[in-house]
């Protein structure tokens, strides 16, 4: 298994969170021509309060958020809208290296799909896409890096059967 999913927020069970990650960060990984039997990822299934205590503890920001990443290799490149490089080997992994962790909170998750009208299930994958990416060296801060990061999203997304949630968040 490429994902190791920890359940802390039993809710999570509704779009059964552990096949649907493992579906998501699959996706990602053969998108970008990684495959995904070289890696590992961590996956923290948990509500609010719990994810409102990393997104302090590692980002100063005491707020619940929908998805935290934490790469294992800080790759992104300098060069904004640029490709990150492919992460390096660890010669010390055995089979299987550590791409990252991720953490999602339930609670904001079911709240935003609400919002948008998409299912739960849809939307927790787009963030398990997301922050895979993250994982990978990608970002959204500057312009031209938020076009090439939501752009795999959609194309990922699409090859998974579902809508881009960039078009339906502007009303299209």
């Amino acid at each position: 298994m490429l994902t190791d999913v920890v359940i802390e927020d039993e809710r999570w069970a509704v779009v059964g969170l552990p096949d649907l990650a493992e579906r998501a960060a699959r996706a990602a990984l053969a998108e970008l021509g990684h495959d995904p039997a070289a890696y590992e990822i961590s996956v923290l299934a948990c509500d609010d309060a719990r994810i409102a205590v990393l997104n302090a503890e590692f980002r100063d920001k005491r707020a619940a958020t929908n998805v935290l990443s934490w790469p294992a290799q800080e790759i992104a490149p300098q060069s904004e809208g640029a490709q990150p490089p492919a992460p390096a080997p660890d010669p010390f992994a055995g089979e299987t290296q550590e791409l990252g962790d991720i953490a999602i909170a339930y609670d904001t998750c079911a709240r935003e799909a609400g919002e948008a009208g998409t299912p739960l299930a849809d939307h927790a994958t787009h963030l398990v896409v997301h922050a895979v990416l993250h994982l990978l060296g990608y970002d959204h801060i500057r312009d031209k890096d938020a076009t090439l990061m939501e752009g795999l999203e959609v194309r990922i997304l699409g090859k998974l059967g579902l809508p881009d949630p960039y078009n339906r968040a502007k009303g299209a």
